[in-house]
C-alpha cells in the first residue's frame, strides 16, 4: 500500500490483527529484510512494515535527513490513525525511532532499537573509515547521511519516558560503549547485547529477534 505524506510517497505492508507494531529497516534496505519476522509478529499484532523514503518501493528522493524521515513516520502514524503503536527500528530505523520519541512524545507506546547511534562517531572507527572511502567513489547520498548525521545529544534521551529496549550485536558496527551510553541515558531502558551476532545477523531474514520483541512487549510498563 502507498501513502502520500510530507512530500513523499511511502510504501508499507500491513499484515495481521491486534495492537499496532511498526517495523523500520536500516540504511539502503527495505521492509523485506523482515520477511521471517513479520509472520511471527502478525500472529498477535497488526504489523506495518514500512519502506523509508527513497528505499524499496517508496518513491525516489534526493532529500535525506533523519529528522525528515522521522516526520514521515509521524505523519504516517497520524494519517492512518494508528493508536499508540510499538515501534521497532533497526540501525537507521532505530535512529528514526529515537527522534520520534524525543520530538513527538505520546506518539508511540514502546520503542525497540538495535544497532542505533546518536552521532557518526558512535560507529567503530574502521567502519566509519570504510564508509568515507566508499562515499568518495560512489557519491551515494545515503552514505553521506551516515557520515554527517545523526546529531542527537545524549541529554535529549532523558525526554523519552516510554519503555525502550536497546539492542546491539556483540560484534556490531556500533561501539558497545556507545550502545551502553544510549541505554544509560534513557529513563526506562533495558539493554541486551546479543552474543555472537554482528550488526544485522540476528535481524535480516532471521527469527532470532522475535523472542526479544515478544518478551519486551509482554512486560508491564514502569
Amino acid at each position: 500500500m502507498y501513502i502520500h505524506i510530507n512530500r513523499q510517497i511511502l510504501f508499507y505492508e500491513k499484515t495481521g490483527e491486534g495492537p499496532p507494531l511498526l517495523l523500520l529497516h536500516g540504511n539502503g534496505e527495505d521492509h523485506t529484510i523482515f520477511d521471517v519476522l513479520i509472520p511471527l509478529l502478525s500472529q498477535t499484532h497488526t504489523v506495518y512494515a514500512i519502506d523509508s523514503r527513497g528505499h524499496g518501493a517508496s518513491n525516489p528522493t534526493d532529500e535525506y535527513s533523519y529528522a525528515g524521515m522521522a516526520e514521515d513516520i509521524e505523519q504516517l502514524i497520524t494519517s492512518l490513525e494508528i493508536r499508540s503503536p510499538i515501534l521497532y527500528g533497526f540501525s537507521d530505523g532505530g535512529i528514526i525511532g529515537l527522534l520520534l520519541a524525543i520530538c513527538y512524545p505520546g506518539l508511540i507506546s514502546r520503542l525497540i532499537i538495535s544497532g542505533a547511534n546518536l552521532h557518526p562517531h558512535g560507529m567503530k572507527r574502521t567502519v566509519l573509515h570504510k564508509i568515507k572511502q566508499h562515499y568518495k567513489k560512489s557519491g551515494n547520498p545515503l552514505e553521506l547521511l551516515m557520515l554527517e548525521e545523526p546529531d542527537i545529544p545524549p541529554s535529549a534521551l532523558t525526554k523519552i519516558h516510554i519503555p525502550v529496549l536497546v539492542l546491539a550485536g556483540e560484534h556490531d558496527i556500533i561501539k558497545t560503549s556507545h550502545t551502553r551510553l544510549i541505554a544509560e541515558k534513557l529513563p526506562h531502558a533495558l539493554l541486551a547485547i546479543v552474543p555472537g551476532e554482528d550488526h544485522g545477523s540476528y535481524i535480516i531474514h532471521s527469527d532470532k529477534l522475535y523472542p526479544y520483541i515478544r518478551d519486551f512487549i509482554c512486560q508491564e510498563s514502569p
